[in-house]
């Protein structure tokens, strides 16, 4: 991964998933946005950017580009993302909600393919406190420090940013890896690269209910990761059977036990993993001053 003020980035895009706001916050952040692209627009510039219609056409005047963030409609998304990984670029960023799933399917294959990073969709993208912000994520619940955050959802993201911050824990990488049904990199894949991050010394995992990805993730933190891994869980009150709107929903079929996907069915596989569980976001600095050595 490049995730330094010195990589450079696109926005595929402007549409009702990024505003001018967004886009100000990164270039005040120190992101090195060199352009955008949108087809018909080539020429002109929008947001103090200039304007592309392909992205060979930022390649070819900026040179290899290392991370896209894409806000075009979600049928669109598609296309956007192949043409990325058509011009080389490797971290694909997706903050458009509700793609097709199918057009996730052949992206993610195609990704696969190329070792391309892709992240979301529905997804306010990726923050390293002080360096970068890549996204709609906002910087200022945040301050460097030593504290990775991986989250399923946007705005609790946030939240848990911004309790770690008035505590006095800063953090290190944070980013929320979706809430489509279908996202690309996994729970799994970014506690690897927490893991393995030297600035990281403890991981706060922030799930939701659908799906059985945090169940995966309480497995493999027992088997493989070594830092202290704290876990927060959404949705503890929710009734039975409430259907989340977007997490999960093609994972709700016939088959599952009654308790797939539930809140409690997650809480319970981190018990098991010996993967301490706030029951609030306020009480998570608590129980990672008791988990940092």
């Amino acid at each position: 991964m490049n995730l330094t003020p010195d990589s450079k980035v696109i926005i595929q895009g402007f549409g009702e998933f990024i505003s001018a706001s967004h886009i100000a916050q990164m270039k005040a952040y120190g992101t090195n946005l060199v352009a955008g692209v949108q087809p018909g627009c080539g020429g002109q510039e929008l947001y103090n950017l200039p304007v592309f219609d392909l992205v060979e056409e930022v390649v070819g005047q900026f040179g290899n580009i290392d991370t896209t963030i894409i806000c075009v409609h979600p049928y669109q998304v598609l296309d956007a993302a192949l043409e990325a990984i058509a011009s080389h670029i490797r971290q694909i960023i997706i903050i458009s909600a509700g793609v097709p799933p199918l057009d996730m399917v052949q992206l993610l294959r195609k990704a696969e393919a190329c070792e391309t990073l892709v992240v979301g969709p529905n997804s306010p993208g990726i923050i390293v406190p002080g360096k970068i912000l890549l996204g709609t994520q906002p910087s200022e619940f945040y301050t460097p420090g030593v504290i990775g955050i991986v989250s399923r959802s946007s705005t609790l993201t946030y939240e848990v940013a911004r309790e770690l911050t008035q505590a006095g824990l800063g953090q290190s990488i944070s980013v929320s890896i979706g809430s489509d049904a279908i996202v690309g990199s996994s729970f799994l894949q970014w506690l690897q690269i927490l893991d393995e991050d030297d600035n990281t010394e403890a991981i706060v995992l922030v799930g939701q209910p659908g799906g059985g990805s945090e169940e995966a993730a309480a497995r493999y933190i027992a088997e493989a990761i070594d830092k202290p891994v704290i876990a927060y869980i959404a949705g503890r009150e929710a009734p039975p059977g409430k259907t989340w709107r977007q997490t999960g929903t093609l994972a709700t079929v016939v088959g599952r036990p009654p308790n797939f996907g539930t809140a409690q069915s997650k809480i319970t596989a981190f018990e098991a993993a010996e993967v301490p569980v706030a029951e609030r976001p306020s009480l998570i600095p608590q129980l990672l001053r008791k988990a940092l050595p």
